[in-house]
């Protein structure tokens, strides 16, 4: 096809915009619903996904070293645990049974009297260990336990099942919600186009006859889709803003009983402004075209 034909199409696409506005208008507004819950959805899913692992971090295994034990010995259980492939960097805190007795006898002060008749320290050396993946806190929990002169560990096991199984059960719903808000827009978008190529059939008949291809009459449809696509994402990127800011900006009105439930380094718009417009543009220039194509090549004939 030859520039001037591909210009002359082009600006015919645009043009059947504004000529059948109805049309476009009620395609607009389906895209930009579509497009906006979709954005919102996908900042929602991502702030979850944060405040879970926030509150994964809060989550700790205890490692409790037994009895009398020498420097070396200590030293070497906290390379053993800190060189498991699940510990977080910077995750593995010492807690010396001194700090654990001062700190018990400071919980009680009305047995200070009581403390003083027994001859040693009763409390073990403690290692709180944050992993990296909560998923397997089970298996590292076991491996602890394996490292030589470790007399017990504890881990949250109820916790962590839980906190999978929530995150699991969040994905599977949100992967269902946007593959239903795509399709619901590819179908009604189909639709509108479907009742502009019918209403411009005598036109388009017109055109076959005089020798014009299917490709020449259907390229129109597919840029006048892709334009309300594009126009619907910049629109719906505008008002995921507008929204989203708004929602923030009451959680940091008081963020301090947020901070408990772990929404704290959520995602700011301003971070992936730039990626949203984009990803918003281009999704709804898909699904415009994927729309355009679907009901022009049904009601196109050779």
């Amino acid at each position: 096809m030859r520039m001037s034909n591909f210009g002359y199409l082009v600006r015919r696409g645009v043009g059947s915009v504004f000529r059948n506005a109805m049309m476009s208008i009620a395609s607009f507004c389906v895209l930009l619903v579509s497009l906006l819950l979709i954005g919102l959805s996908v900042l929602v899913a991502m702030d979850i996904n944060i405040v879970l692992s926030n509150i994964a971090e809060k989550n700790e295994i205890e490692v409790y070293v037994s009895g009398e034990i020498t420097s070396e010995e200590l030293s070497h259980i906290s390379d053993a645990i800190s060189n498991n492939p699940n510990t977080m960097s910077g995750g593995v805190v010492f807690y010396s049974k001194e700090e654990a007795w001062a700190d018990q006898k400071a919980k009680m002060p009305d047995m200070e009297q009581l403390f003083e008749y027994l001859d040693q320290n009763p409390m073990p050396h403690t290692f709180r260990v944050t992993v990296n993946d909560i998923s397997r806190i089970s298996d590292t929990a076991e491996e602890f336990a394996t490292i030589e002169g470790v007399e017990k560990v504890t881990a949250p096991y109820d916790f962590a099942s839980a906190l999978v199984n929530i995150r699991a059960t969040l994905a599977v719903i949100a992967g269902a919600l946007l593959v239903i808000m795509v399709v619901t827009s590819v179908i009604i978008i189909y639709n509108a186009i479907r009742s502009s190529v019918f209403a411009r059939a005598k036109e388009i008949n017109i055109m076959k006859v005089v020798g014009a291809t299917n490709s020449f009459v259907k390229v129109p449809f597919f840029i006048e889709g892709m334009f309300i696509g594009i126009a619907a994402g910049a629109a719906s990127w505008a008002l995921t803003k507008v929204i989203y800011e708004a929602l923030i900006q009451l959680f940091e009105d008081d963020i301090t009983i947020w901070r408990i439930f772990g929404l704290v380094n959520i995602v700011q718009f301003d971070s992936i402004t730039w990626y949203l417009l984009a990803a918003n543009c281009v999704l709804g220039a898909l699904l415009g075209a994927i729309g355009t194509i679907i009901s022009t090549g049904k009601y196109v004939r050779v």
